[in-house]
């Protein structure tokens, strides 16, 4: 027998991994180390050792493991997990059954391949198995085994088929987080990362946020298509991405990312589509033009993003959903500019972003998205107080509401900026008729959801409002506004005024029986 067939053998293999280990290391190196450390001496190689296995190596933010039979492999694996509880790091984990090559130092083969491949898919805190393995441990292992179906995984020909384990349940209600990983909807899922800014000027940041939020808007409008919001997807904004992070934590196949530049009056837009299951990239092109051709280059972005995912979206749903360009780009920039600074809910930004979309109405007064923009910044006065006249605000923003639905009532920002301000100005039947039609405009509009809900609530109708709140925190998963719904910590108990008024059109007191958020108790 040669040498390299006495070094070859079956084996299960277990591979495992820091999720986000570079970006802990950014944050805190020491810290970060001294973790990884304390989960190797405390749990990782206690928990080896009593299951007959061999730490083969350690590759810096994780480690390779191999051992004689797959239910040690499973159930060492399940006994760390359980041990990394209490752990600041979270750790992925996959394992294959399969032929390996020993050189003396390592461990090589399909078998190894695999087993890190499908590690990647897990989720923080998750354990993946290959098919070969779930036939073996199915009737031995006491947990959950979910099937995810097959995957193509990099440098392996065929498909894999991979399942999930779990022996805990991964909703942690007590610190508001949401399961480690997103079930994949029935729709083709997508996300929009914000593009990158690769202009020398850091002002022009709004520009390329501004074609990510387009291509995203346009998108949305697709029925055939998930698509994550806006306020999840820009989470990732200036930090390192992980494709397969993403896809776990926003729960999408898809992810689209990509970059601007401008010079003066030329625009260069770069995009490329990937499935973030398998890491292949499906879809990459370049595209220059002028300011003027900048509704041109959103169309055409996004009209090939749906075709890469033809053979999954319905024929008759390809056409282009077209947002009617305003007659002046430079409103569009300033409407963009206004944006930029909205998001970042401060006193200060709210007015800047008000003089902003002010200035767009301006010089394109039947624009009507800045109009929108102008009664949602009176509304965010209202309702976070910056202003000594909130009722005032009110009155403003409801009266430049009214005008930008009626510039165009196929604007489904529009329609929910004017649903919010009537909702809170007691109109709850026409605030509600309204945002219900702004849902429709944009079936994926997840703030459009959440106002749905948030306004059924108030009307008194919380069960009808549960299903749009659980939709709005689907569609946004990451959203810095979750605390609102507060992800599975809400619920609407029996509605009752503490004045006996009914709860219609926002009349009567709040009570202790009210629909409340169990965390923050408002």
């Amino acid at each position: 027998m040669s040498e390299s067939g006495r070094n070859r053998r079956l084996s299960a293999i277990l591979a495992a991994d820091v999720a986000g280990y570079t970006k802990l290391v950014e944050q805190d190196t020491d810290g970060t180390v001294a973790a990884w450390k304390a989960a190797r001496t405390e749990t990782v190689d206690p928990a080896v050792a009593k299951h007959s296995g061999r730490l083969v190596k350690l590759t810096g933010d994780g480690f390779l493991a191999e051992f004689s039979t797959v239910q040690d492999a499973v159930a060492c694996a399940i006994a760390m997990q359980d041990g990394l509880w209490s752990s600041p790091l979270d750790f992925r984990m996959g394992i294959n059954l399969g032929d390996v090559v020993d050189d003396g130092e390592d461990i090589h083969g399909e078998g190894v391949n695999i087993a890190a491949r499908i590690e990647a898919l897990a989720p923080p805190g998750g354990i993946n198995i290959s098919g070969l393995v779930y036939e073996a441990v199915r009737n031995r292992i006491e947990a959950t085994f979910e099937d995810l179906g097959e995957q193509e995984v990099k440098h392996v020909s065929a498909p894999v088929r991979v399942f999930s384990v779990s022996t805990l349940d991964t909703e942690i209600e007590s610190d508001g987080d949401v399961a480690a990983a997103l079930t994949l909807p029935d729709k083709p899922s997508i996300a929009v990362l914000p593009f990158v800014n690769m202009s020398d000027d850091p002002e022009q940041e709004f520009f390329a946020d501004g074609i990510a939020e387009d291509v995203i808007t346009t998108l949305s409008c697709f029925r055939s298509l998930f698509v994550i919001a806006r306020n999840s997807s820009f989470t990732y904004k200036g930090n390192a991405v992980d494709i397969t992070q993403v896809s776990r934590e926003l729960g999408v196949r898809y992810v689209v990312e990509g970059s601007v530049r401008k010079a003066g009056n030329r625009v260069r837009v770069t995009a490329q589509l990937i499935d973030a299951l398998s890491g292949n990239h499906l879809w990459a092109d370049r595209f220059d033009g002028t300011l003027e051709d900048v509704f041109d280059l959103q169309d055409r972005i996004t009209e090939q993003i749906v075709l890469a995912v033809a053979p999954e979206v319905e024929a008759h749903e390809r056409e282009r959903a077209r947002r009617k360009p305003p007659e002046n780009l430079d409103a569009w920039e300033l409407f963009q500019r206004g944006l930029w600074h909205f998001y970042k809910i401060t006193a200060d930004d709210n007015l800047e972003a008000r003089q902003l979309f002010q200035r767009a109405t301006d010089l394109d007064p039947n624009f009507s998205s800045p109009h929108a923009g102008v009664a949602y910044t009176h509304f965010f006065d209202r309702i976070q107080g910056y202003v000594d006249d909130p009722d005032a605000s009110l009155i403003q923003g409801l009266a430049v509401a009214e005008r930008a639905v009626a510039l165009d009532d196929k604007d489904a920002f529009a329609q929910y900026v004017l649903g919010r301000l009537l909702n809170f100005n007691a109109q709850s039947d026409r605030a509600i008729a309204t945002l219900e039609k702004a849902v429709a405009l944009n079936p994926n509009y997840a703030q459009g959801h959440y106002a749905l809900g948030s306004a059924l609530n108030w009307d008194g109708r919380a069960e009808e409002a549960v299903p749009k709140l659980d939709l709005a925190m689907r569609l946004s998963p990451q959203d810095p506004m979750i605390w609102a719904p507060c992800r599975r910590t809400w619920r609407a108990p029996t509605v009752a005024w503490s004045d006996g008024a009914t709860p219609r059109n926002g009349r009567g007191r709040r009570s202790t029986r009210d629909p409340i958020c169990l965390k923050c108790r408002w």
